[in-house]
């Protein structure tokens, strides 16, 4: 391919776009793989390539012409909107310069251009690696800590436990002083994932009888605060087994997300007698809410306390729809990146 803006830089790269918004099963037939011109910057602008892509669940709730997060849909016939990690290959800003790491929400393409104040610097240095910028701590950290107000002595259940977000919330509630954290996943072996590798103190497969009879058998006592990934048997059977009190951070509803059960019942009655406390959140951040994460998870890591769950997916931007399909499939564990292999 022939140099296009810059030395080692082509003239054309490719990106993802959304082919038809989704109704249903996600499929390949809904992402279009297009081929664009790489730009030149202009003044104040600057060129990115990308590195890393995040791969999340949300992503499909976005591809909805009804999406229920409070985020515009991604558009058909547009590139698919996001989180990425990159470096400055070329700049015509004095803001950034080349070879800087950056992490922007330009989305799902091989190379990214626009005002260099769209594009926030990092340090590559702060983690042992710069994927870890791209974990979805901002929502775990703001449920647990701000939502559910975690503390000390506290009986903690999160459901989806090994996924991108659960993975974390289970270890910050554990950093923040929990007495006992548990969690459920979907397999034996995500179980002993995150008991072996993650310290939760306790682990269940939901699919191993009712969840209100588990839950039950590990916390006799109740549980002071509940992290919601998945919505439907496991939140009813938490609000069964709920302490006086308790705490509801309801951050999703995978379980009706991808068809497999109705929206949760809420026992009404129960919840106001136990006078719950039942807060839902979205995933939208705010940069003090990302620097008020960051600088706890950067702590957590040098002092050893905190494992980054994450699994790294290689290959080039045209491998980004299966990986996610993937996903959403329960192929992966704890936070997922998409490696752009051959860019660096």
């Amino acid at each position: 391919m022939s140099a296009g803006v810059g030395p080692g830089i082509p003239q054309k790269a490719r990106e993802v776009r959304l082919s038809e918004h989704l109704e249903g099963e996600l499929t390949l037939g809904h992402f279009d793989i297009v081929e664009v011109e790489v730009p030149e910057p202009a003044p104040g602008e600057v060129l990115v390539r990308t590195d890393h892509l995040p791969l999340a669940a949300a992503y499909q709730d976005l591809m909805r012409a009804d999406c229920p997060l409070p985020l515009p849909p991604f558009q058909v016939g547009e590139r698919l909107g996001g989180g990425a990690l990159g470096t400055v290959v070329r700049s015509a800003s004095p803001d950034l310069a080349v070879g800087d790491v950056v992490q922007s929400m330009s989305g799902w393409s091989e190379y990214s251009c626009g005002p260099a104040n769209t594009y926030f610097k990092v340090d590559p240095d702060l983690f042992p690696s710069p994927v870890y910028y791209l974990s979805q701590g901002p929502t775990a950290y703001y449920g647990m800590a701000d939502i559910a107000r975690v503390g000390k002595g506290d009986v903690v259940f999160v459901s989806g436990a090994a996924g991108g977000v659960g993975s974390l919330a289970g270890q910050i509630a554990k950093c923040r002083g929990a007495a006992r954290v548990i969690g459920s996943a979907g397999s034996q072996e995500k179980v002993d994932y995150l008991v072996g590798e993650l310290g939760f103190d306790d682990a269940f497969d939901y699919h191993d009888g009712p969840v209100v009879d588990r839950l039950r058998e590990l916390a006799p006592d109740g549980i002071q605060v509940f992290f919601d990934n998945v919505g439907g048997e496991q939140f009813e059977a938490a609000i069964e087994v709920a302490a006086p009190h308790a705490r509801f951070a309801l951050c999703g509803a995978l379980s009706a997300q991808n068809g497999s059960q109705a929206y949760p019942r809420l026992d009404l009655m129960t919840a106001i007698t136990k006078h719950l406390e039942l807060r839902p959140f979205a995933t939208y951040h705010t940069p003090e809410q990302i620097t008020q994460w960051t600088r706890h998870f950067a702590m957590w890591v040098a002092e050893g306390t905190f494992v980054f769950p994450h699994t790294a997916v290689e290959g080039g931007i045209e491998t980004a729809p299966a990986a996610l399909i993937s996903l959403l499939q329960g192929a992966y564990r704890g936070n997922v990146a998409l490696h752009l292999t051959g860019g660096e």
